[in-house]
Protein backbone atom coordinates (compact mmCIF):
# COMPACT_ATOMS: atom_id res chain seq x y z
CA UNK A 1 0.00 0.00 0.00
CA UNK A 2 1.42 3.54 -0.86
CA UNK A 3 -0.23 6.77 0.53
CA UNK A 4 0.32 7.87 -3.48
CA UNK A 5 -0.95 5.41 -4.83
CA UNK A 6 -3.86 6.01 -8.01
CA UNK A 7 -4.34 2.69 -9.18
CA UNK A 8 -1.52 1.95 -10.92
CA UNK A 9 1.52 -0.31 -9.94
CA UNK A 10 5.55 0.89 -10.14
CA UNK A 11 8.08 -1.07 -11.13
CA UNK A 12 9.41 -3.71 -8.70
CA UNK A 13 13.04 -2.22 -8.88
CA UNK A 14 12.07 1.45 -8.62
CA UNK A 15 9.77 0.23 -4.90
CA UNK A 16 12.68 -1.71 -3.93
CA UNK A 17 15.19 1.10 -4.62
CA UNK A 18 12.89 4.25 -3.25
CA UNK A 19 12.04 2.54 -0.65
CA UNK A 20 15.27 1.29 0.86
CA UNK A 21 15.34 0.34 4.25
CA UNK A 22 12.60 2.74 5.28
CA UNK A 23 10.49 0.19 6.65
CA UNK A 24 13.22 -1.08 9.39
CA UNK A 25 13.92 2.61 10.31
CA UNK A 26 10.28 3.41 10.28
CA UNK A 27 9.97 0.66 13.08
CA UNK A 28 11.95 3.33 15.61
CA UNK A 29 9.46 6.04 14.21
CA UNK A 30 6.45 4.38 14.24
CA UNK A 31 5.45 5.16 18.47
CA UNK A 32 5.84 8.78 17.44
CA UNK A 33 3.74 8.44 13.70
CA UNK A 34 0.44 7.49 16.02
CA UNK A 35 1.21 10.18 18.60
CA UNK A 36 1.17 12.64 15.83
CA UNK A 37 -1.94 10.94 14.60
CA UNK A 38 -3.86 11.07 17.63
CA UNK A 39 -2.76 14.77 17.93
CA UNK A 40 -4.04 15.51 14.17
CA UNK A 41 -6.84 13.78 14.72
CA UNK A 42 -7.63 15.68 17.77
CA UNK A 43 -7.62 19.03 16.19
CA UNK A 44 -9.46 17.67 12.88
CA UNK A 45 -12.62 17.06 15.31
CA UNK A 46 -11.90 20.47 16.73
CA UNK A 47 -12.31 21.95 13.51
CA UNK A 48 -14.94 20.11 12.45
CA UNK A 49 -13.47 17.80 10.16
CA UNK A 50 -14.36 14.20 12.06
CA UNK A 51 -17.36 14.19 14.02
CA UNK A 52 -16.97 13.11 17.91
CA UNK A 53 -17.72 9.70 17.13
CA UNK A 54 -15.43 9.27 14.10
CA UNK A 55 -12.89 11.16 16.55
CA UNK A 56 -13.19 8.61 19.46
CA UNK A 57 -13.26 5.56 17.04
CA UNK A 58 -9.76 6.82 15.81
CA UNK A 59 -8.50 7.62 19.24
CA UNK A 60 -9.21 3.72 20.42
CA UNK A 61 -7.60 2.09 17.44
CA UNK A 62 -4.84 4.42 17.09
CA UNK A 63 -4.02 3.59 21.10
CA UNK A 64 -4.67 0.22 20.18
CA UNK A 65 -1.66 0.13 17.38
CA UNK A 66 0.80 1.92 19.93
CA UNK A 67 -0.08 -1.06 22.85
CA UNK A 68 1.44 -3.31 19.47
CA UNK A 69 4.29 -0.79 18.82
CA UNK A 70 5.10 -0.85 22.50
CA UNK A 71 4.96 -4.53 23.11
CA UNK A 72 7.17 -4.58 19.83
CA UNK A 73 4.41 -6.66 17.88
CA UNK A 74 4.25 -4.38 14.87
CA UNK A 75 5.75 -4.92 11.62
CA UNK A 76 5.93 -3.36 8.14
CA UNK A 77 5.43 -5.48 5.82
CA UNK A 78 7.14 -5.97 2.31
CA UNK A 79 3.60 -4.86 0.98
CA UNK A 80 3.00 -1.29 2.69
CA UNK A 81 6.07 1.49 1.73
CA UNK A 82 6.50 3.07 4.89
CA UNK A 83 4.70 3.17 8.50
CA UNK A 84 2.57 5.63 7.55
CA UNK A 85 0.61 3.80 5.17
CA UNK A 86 0.59 0.67 7.51
CA UNK A 87 -1.22 2.84 10.32
CA UNK A 88 -3.37 4.51 7.88
CA UNK A 89 -4.10 0.46 6.10
CA UNK A 90 -5.00 -0.82 10.05
CA UNK A 91 -7.18 2.32 10.38
CA UNK A 92 -9.08 1.87 7.13
CA UNK A 93 -9.53 -2.13 8.07
CA UNK A 94 -10.68 -1.68 11.30
CA UNK A 95 -13.38 1.81 10.95
CA UNK A 96 -13.56 2.03 6.97
CA UNK A 97 -13.83 5.56 5.34
CA UNK A 98 -13.51 7.07 8.93
CA UNK A 99 -9.90 5.67 8.50
CA UNK A 100 -9.29 7.20 4.94
CA UNK A 101 -9.95 10.32 6.60
CA UNK A 102 -6.80 10.73 8.65
CA UNK A 103 -4.45 12.09 6.34
CA UNK A 104 -6.96 15.45 5.58
CA UNK A 105 -5.04 18.40 5.43
CA UNK A 106 -1.56 16.77 5.55
CA UNK A 107 1.12 14.97 3.51
CA UNK A 108 3.65 12.27 4.08
CA UNK A 109 6.21 14.43 4.36
CA UNK A 110 4.67 16.31 6.97
CA UNK A 111 4.11 13.32 8.87
CA UNK A 112 8.01 12.26 8.37
CA UNK A 113 8.93 16.30 9.98
CA UNK A 114 6.61 15.41 13.28
CA UNK A 115 7.55 11.89 13.75
CA UNK A 116 11.42 13.03 13.25
CA UNK A 117 11.21 15.78 15.29
CA UNK A 118 9.32 14.19 18.65
CA UNK A 119 11.95 10.71 18.11
CA UNK A 120 14.94 13.55 18.32
CA UNK A 121 13.45 15.42 21.23
CA UNK A 122 13.05 11.87 22.99
CA UNK A 123 16.49 10.58 21.68
CA UNK A 124 18.42 13.73 22.93
CA UNK A 125 16.95 13.44 26.38
CA UNK A 126 18.60 10.07 27.05
CA UNK A 127 21.95 11.34 25.00
CA UNK A 128 21.82 13.85 27.53
CA UNK A 129 20.88 11.50 30.44
CA UNK A 130 23.80 9.15 29.38
CA UNK A 131 26.16 12.61 29.39
CA UNK A 132 24.89 13.28 32.73
CA UNK A 133 26.06 9.93 34.71
CA UNK A 134 29.26 10.31 32.75
CA UNK A 135 29.64 13.72 34.34
CA UNK A 136 28.96 13.30 37.75
CA UNK A 137 31.28 10.06 37.68
CA UNK A 138 34.21 12.38 36.23
CA UNK A 139 33.33 15.04 38.95
CA UNK A 140 33.59 11.73 41.35
CA UNK A 141 36.81 10.50 40.19
CA UNK A 142 38.16 13.78 40.07
CA UNK A 143 37.43 14.43 44.01
CA UNK A 144 39.01 10.70 44.42
CA UNK A 145 41.89 11.17 42.56
CA UNK A 146 42.92 15.26 43.11
CA UNK A 147 46.22 14.63 44.73
CA UNK A 148 48.07 11.89 42.65
CA UNK A 149 50.37 13.53 40.08
CA UNK A 150 50.46 12.57 36.72
CA UNK A 151 52.59 13.81 34.14
CA UNK A 152 51.31 15.72 31.68
CA UNK A 153 52.63 15.50 28.00
CA UNK A 154 52.71 18.07 25.32
CA UNK A 155 54.13 16.72 21.80
CA UNK A 156 54.07 13.10 23.52
CA UNK A 157 57.39 14.61 25.38
CA UNK A 158 57.50 15.05 29.11
CA UNK A 159 56.11 18.76 30.07
CA UNK A 160 54.40 19.70 33.44
CA UNK A 161 52.99 17.72 36.55
CA UNK A 162 49.19 17.22 36.40
CA UNK A 163 46.90 14.88 38.61
CA UNK A 164 44.28 12.37 38.01
CA UNK A 165 41.74 14.96 39.53
CA UNK A 166 42.76 17.42 37.14
CA UNK A 167 42.68 14.95 34.15
CA UNK A 168 38.83 13.29 34.99
CA UNK A 169 37.60 16.94 35.66
CA UNK A 170 38.90 18.14 32.17
CA UNK A 171 37.14 15.68 30.47
CA UNK A 172 33.87 16.54 32.53
CA UNK A 173 34.13 20.20 31.60
CA UNK A 174 34.57 19.29 28.13
CA UNK A 175 31.32 17.77 28.49
CA UNK A 176 29.49 20.37 29.35
CA UNK A 177 30.07 22.07 25.89
CA UNK A 178 28.90 18.66 24.08
CA UNK A 179 25.76 19.30 26.06
CA UNK A 180 25.67 23.17 24.80
CA UNK A 181 25.25 21.54 21.57
CA UNK A 182 22.89 18.87 22.77
CA UNK A 183 20.79 22.01 24.07
CA UNK A 184 20.79 23.61 21.38
CA UNK A 185 19.64 20.87 19.05
CA UNK A 186 16.81 20.28 20.98
CA UNK A 187 15.81 23.77 20.73
CA UNK A 188 15.57 23.25 16.92
CA UNK A 189 13.73 19.82 17.49
CA UNK A 190 11.01 21.44 20.00
CA UNK A 191 9.18 23.21 16.79
CA UNK A 192 6.09 22.05 15.55
CA UNK A 193 6.33 21.51 11.73
CA UNK A 194 2.48 19.84 11.94
CA UNK A 195 0.13 21.39 9.46
CA UNK A 196 2.75 22.72 6.55
CA UNK A 197 1.38 19.83 4.44
CA UNK A 198 3.62 19.37 1.36
CA UNK A 199 5.50 22.60 2.19
CA UNK A 200 2.84 25.32 1.21
CA UNK A 201 0.05 25.05 3.77
CA UNK A 202 -3.74 23.80 3.23
CA UNK A 203 -6.88 25.42 2.07
CA UNK A 204 -8.35 23.74 5.53
CA UNK A 205 -8.97 25.83 8.42
CA UNK A 206 -6.10 23.55 10.82
CA UNK A 207 -5.57 24.38 14.08
CA UNK A 208 -1.87 24.39 14.32
CA UNK A 209 -1.65 25.55 17.92
CA UNK A 210 -3.68 22.94 19.01
CA UNK A 211 -1.39 20.86 17.60
CA UNK A 212 1.34 22.11 19.09
CA UNK A 213 -0.12 22.19 22.79
CA UNK A 214 -1.45 18.39 22.28
CA UNK A 215 2.25 17.41 21.06
CA UNK A 216 4.26 19.21 23.42
CA UNK A 217 5.94 21.34 21.50
CA UNK A 218 7.47 24.53 23.11
CA UNK A 219 6.80 26.49 19.46
CA UNK A 220 5.47 26.55 15.82
CA UNK A 221 7.80 26.26 13.51
CA UNK A 222 5.91 29.28 11.77
CA UNK A 223 6.07 29.39 8.46
CA UNK A 224 4.96 26.42 5.75
CA UNK A 225 8.27 26.47 3.83
CA UNK A 226 10.36 26.64 6.41
CA UNK A 227 8.78 24.13 8.27
CA UNK A 228 9.87 21.73 5.02
CA UNK A 229 13.58 23.32 4.76
CA UNK A 230 13.99 21.91 8.31
CA UNK A 231 14.46 18.66 7.23
CA UNK A 232 17.93 18.39 6.71
CA UNK A 233 19.36 21.35 8.61
CA UNK A 234 17.69 19.96 11.91
CA UNK A 235 19.55 16.28 10.98
CA UNK A 236 23.03 18.56 10.32
CA UNK A 237 22.03 20.52 13.83
CA UNK A 238 21.37 17.28 15.56
CA UNK A 239 24.42 15.65 13.68
CA UNK A 240 26.63 18.28 14.98
CA UNK A 241 25.71 17.71 19.09
CA UNK A 242 26.08 13.85 18.42
CA UNK A 243 29.84 15.13 16.67
CA UNK A 244 30.61 16.88 20.01
CA UNK A 245 30.32 14.38 22.26
CA UNK A 246 32.07 11.76 20.19
CA UNK A 247 35.02 13.93 19.91
CA UNK A 248 34.81 14.15 23.70
CA UNK A 249 34.55 10.10 24.21
CA UNK A 250 36.98 9.62 21.14
CA UNK A 251 40.05 11.73 22.76
CA UNK A 252 39.65 10.43 26.49
CA UNK A 253 39.79 6.40 24.59
CA UNK A 254 42.75 7.37 22.98
CA UNK A 255 44.65 8.51 26.67
CA UNK A 256 43.14 5.83 28.23
CA UNK A 257 44.71 3.66 25.45
CA UNK A 258 47.96 4.91 25.90
CA UNK A 259 47.93 4.88 29.76
CA UNK A 260 46.84 1.43 30.06
CA UNK A 261 50.19 0.91 27.43
CA UNK A 262 53.08 -0.57 29.16
CA UNK A 263 55.47 2.40 28.07
CA UNK A 264 52.85 4.59 30.34
CA UNK A 265 51.45 2.03 32.44
CA UNK A 266 49.60 5.06 34.62
CA UNK A 267 46.04 3.03 35.06
CA UNK A 268 44.64 -0.21 34.63
CA UNK A 269 41.22 -1.91 34.65
CA UNK A 270 40.00 -5.65 36.02
CA UNK A 271 40.96 -8.63 33.23
CA UNK A 272 37.48 -8.67 32.76
CA UNK A 273 37.08 -5.84 30.86
CA UNK A 274 40.10 -6.28 29.09
CA UNK A 275 40.96 -9.02 25.99
CA UNK A 276 44.07 -10.48 25.42
CA UNK A 277 45.52 -12.35 22.36
CA UNK A 278 45.40 -15.60 20.77
CA UNK A 279 49.26 -15.99 20.68
CA UNK A 280 50.35 -13.65 23.56
CA UNK A 281 49.74 -14.49 27.11
CA UNK A 282 50.69 -11.33 28.58
CA UNK A 283 48.55 -9.24 26.59
CA UNK A 284 45.41 -7.17 28.49
CA UNK A 285 44.72 -5.17 25.04
CA UNK A 286 42.03 -2.03 25.79
CA UNK A 287 39.56 -3.13 22.82
CA UNK A 288 36.68 -1.90 24.08
CA UNK A 289 38.26 1.72 24.38
CA UNK A 290 39.54 0.98 20.92
CA UNK A 291 36.36 0.43 19.69
CA UNK A 292 34.85 3.29 21.20
CA UNK A 293 37.75 5.84 19.64
CA UNK A 294 36.75 4.13 16.22
CA UNK A 295 32.84 4.13 16.14
CA UNK A 296 33.11 7.96 17.80
CA UNK A 297 35.38 8.82 14.90
CA UNK A 298 32.42 7.50 12.60
CA UNK A 299 30.30 9.82 13.99
CA UNK A 300 32.35 12.72 13.68
CA UNK A 301 31.58 11.96 10.03
CA UNK A 302 27.87 12.85 10.42
CA UNK A 303 27.85 16.54 9.56
CA UNK A 304 30.04 16.17 6.66
CA UNK A 305 27.87 13.26 4.92
CA UNK A 306 24.88 15.09 5.94
CA UNK A 307 26.17 18.24 4.41
CA UNK A 308 26.87 16.33 1.23
CA UNK A 309 23.24 15.32 1.14
CA UNK A 310 21.74 18.25 1.76
CA UNK A 311 24.13 20.67 -0.23
CA UNK A 312 22.74 22.93 -3.10
CA UNK A 313 18.99 21.66 -2.34
CA UNK A 314 16.54 24.36 -3.69
CA UNK A 315 13.43 24.92 -1.13
CA UNK A 316 10.68 22.23 -0.92
CA UNK A 317 10.69 18.54 -0.24
CA UNK A 318 13.28 15.82 -2.55
CA UNK A 319 13.63 12.47 -2.30
CA UNK A 320 17.58 12.87 -1.15
CA UNK A 321 16.37 13.81 2.27
CA UNK A 322 15.04 10.38 2.79
CA UNK A 323 18.80 8.91 3.13
CA UNK A 324 19.21 11.28 6.26
CA UNK A 325 17.32 8.73 8.59
CA UNK A 326 20.28 6.37 7.37
CA UNK A 327 22.64 7.98 9.09
CA UNK A 328 20.78 9.72 11.73
CA UNK A 329 18.77 7.14 13.56
CA UNK A 330 21.81 4.60 14.32
CA UNK A 331 23.68 7.49 15.25
CA UNK A 332 21.88 7.11 18.49
CA UNK A 333 22.09 3.63 19.83
CA UNK A 334 26.00 3.85 19.03
CA UNK A 335 26.66 6.93 21.34
CA UNK A 336 24.73 5.39 23.73
CA UNK A 337 26.28 2.47 23.60
CA UNK A 338 29.80 4.24 24.00
CA UNK A 339 28.74 6.18 26.56
CA UNK A 340 27.38 3.68 28.65
CA UNK A 341 30.40 1.41 28.57
CA UNK A 342 32.52 4.20 29.24
CA UNK A 343 31.08 4.85 31.98
CA UNK A 344 30.90 1.82 33.25
CA UNK A 345 34.41 0.76 32.60
CA UNK A 346 35.87 4.25 34.17
CA UNK A 347 33.65 2.86 37.61
CA UNK A 348 36.50 0.20 37.34
CA UNK A 349 39.46 2.24 36.46
CA UNK A 350 42.79 1.77 38.87
CA UNK A 351 44.89 4.42 39.61
CA UNK A 352 48.64 4.19 39.73
CA UNK A 353 50.16 6.62 42.72
CA UNK A 354 53.90 6.24 42.68
CA UNK A 355 54.21 7.11 38.92
CA UNK A 356 56.03 10.77 39.25
CA UNK A 357 58.56 8.80 41.23
CA UNK A 358 60.38 7.32 38.20
CA UNK A 359 63.41 8.41 36.96
CA UNK A 360 62.25 9.47 33.58
CA UNK A 361 59.61 11.89 35.26
CA UNK A 362 62.08 13.73 37.02
CA UNK A 363 62.03 16.61 33.86
CA UNK A 364 58.83 17.06 34.76
CA UNK A 365 59.32 19.43 37.63
CA UNK A 366 61.54 21.56 35.60
CA UNK A 367 59.62 24.46 35.51
CA UNK A 368 58.19 24.47 38.80
CA UNK A 369 62.11 24.94 39.54
CA UNK A 370 62.31 27.95 37.43
CA UNK A 371 59.56 29.15 39.02
CA UNK A 372 60.78 29.29 42.66
CA UNK A 373 63.78 30.75 41.36
CA UNK A 374 61.39 33.34 40.16
CA UNK A 375 59.68 34.11 43.27
CA UNK A 376 63.27 34.29 45.04
CA UNK A 377 63.90 37.02 42.57
CA UNK A 378 65.70 35.76 39.96
CA UNK A 379 64.95 37.24 36.57
CA UNK A 380 62.79 34.49 34.69
CA UNK A 381 64.99 34.42 31.80
CA UNK A 382 68.22 33.71 34.20
CA UNK A 383 66.58 31.35 35.91
CA UNK A 384 65.15 29.30 32.89
CA UNK A 385 68.98 29.16 31.70
CA UNK A 386 70.49 27.99 35.16
CA UNK A 387 67.70 25.03 35.35
CA UNK A 388 68.56 24.35 32.02
CA UNK A 389 72.31 24.04 32.90
CA UNK A 390 71.44 21.51 35.76
CA UNK A 391 69.79 19.73 33.25
CA UNK A 392 72.47 19.92 30.71
CA UNK A 393 75.07 19.11 33.62
CA UNK A 394 73.28 16.08 35.37
CA UNK A 395 73.07 18.08 38.49
CA UNK A 396 69.09 18.88 38.20
CA UNK A 397 67.53 17.61 41.42
CA UNK A 398 64.08 18.87 42.13
CA UNK A 399 61.61 19.37 45.02
CA UNK A 400 58.76 17.24 43.69
CA UNK A 401 56.50 18.76 45.61
CA UNK A 402 53.90 20.85 43.85
CA UNK A 403 51.73 23.95 44.94
CA UNK A 404 49.53 25.13 42.33
CA UNK A 405 46.98 27.56 44.05
CA UNK A 406 45.06 29.44 41.16
CA UNK A 407 41.95 28.18 39.54
CA UNK A 408 41.87 25.31 37.36
CA UNK A 409 45.31 24.13 38.48
CA UNK A 410 45.69 21.13 39.86
CA UNK A 411 45.85 22.57 43.60
CA UNK A 412 42.84 24.16 42.92
CA UNK A 413 39.96 22.43 40.59
CA UNK A 414 37.27 24.63 40.81
CA UNK A 415 34.86 21.17 41.11
CA UNK A 416 32.09 22.84 42.92
CA UNK A 417 32.60 25.55 40.33
CA UNK A 418 32.28 23.12 37.19
CA UNK A 419 29.36 21.37 38.67
CA UNK A 420 27.75 24.42 39.36
CA UNK A 421 28.57 25.89 35.60
CA UNK A 422 27.15 22.71 34.63
CA UNK A 423 23.35 23.22 36.28
CA UNK A 424 22.98 26.77 35.19
CA UNK A 425 22.36 25.20 31.52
Amino acid sequence: MKLWDKGFSTDKKIDLFTVGNDRELDLILAKYDVIGNLAHSKMLCKIGLLTKDEMSALDKELKAILKTIEAGKFAIEDSFEDVHSKVEYLLTQKLGDTGKKIHTARSRNDQVLVDVHLYLKDALNEINAEVDDLFDLLILLAEQYKNILLPGYTHLQVAMPSSFGMWFSAYAETLIDDIYFLKAAYKVADQNPLGSAAGYGSSFPIDRDETTKLLHFETLKYNSVAAQMGRGKLEKSVSFAISSVASTLSKMSMDICLYMSQNFNFISFPDELTTGSSIMPHKKNPDVFELIRGKCNKLQALPYEFTLITNNLPSGYHRDLQLLKEGLIPSFSTLKACLEMLTYSLKNIRVRTDIVEEDKYLYLFSVEEVNKLVQNGTPFRDAYKQVGKDINEGTFNPDKKVNHTHKGSLGNLCLDEIVAKKNRI
